[in-house]
């Protein structure tokens, strides 16, 4: 896919919507929810969504904030590594059932699993997280944004 736009076109052009998007980024941030599994989220949904350019942010996002390669690499099969911990399990499968909508929905068992490990608000703003880069994700592969050159 040709880049239709980058994402400072899109600031310029639409900069209330951006400014909402970003507002929403930034109270996700501020959330007690664990930076690192918040990067571990996006970077699941961004997989699941084929975005391109919202992995390579994510990735180095996650790298900063002390993220291993080798568990960013085995992400995608989350289900059947020993590398992420019960609760990060809970987190991700929330992940792919709230970004795979309406075809998984979120039964039952999956938000049983996740309030063992997250309050009611965790829980809301983990489904706020999914949401919001999900959004985005949406955004950079409808606008063609490309990741920049290492």
């Amino acid at each position: 896919m040709s880049a239709r736009f980058d994402i400072y076109q899109v600031m310029k052009l639409v900069p209330q919507g951006f400014k909402l998007l970003g507002e929403l980024d930034a109270y996700t941030k501020s959330t007690d929810l664990d930076p690192k599994l918040r990067e571990l989220v996006k970077f699941r949904a961004s997989q699941l969504n084929g975005c391109v350019y919202c992995l390579s942010y994510h990735a180095a996002d996650a790298r900063k904030l002390g993220e291993s390669e080798m568990r960013l690499y085995c992400l995608s099969a989350w289900e059947e590594s020993p590398l992420y911990s019960e609760m990060e399990k809970a987190a991700l499968e929330l992940t792919e059932h709230v970004t795979l909508l309406p075809s998984l929905k979120v039964p039952d068992p999956v938000y049983h699993k996740v309030r063992k490990y997250f309050s009611e608000t965790q829980y809301i703003n983990l489904t706020m997280l999914i949401m919001m880069i999900n959004s985005w994700n949406r955004l950079s592969i409808a606008m063609g944004f490309t990741p920049e050159a290492e």
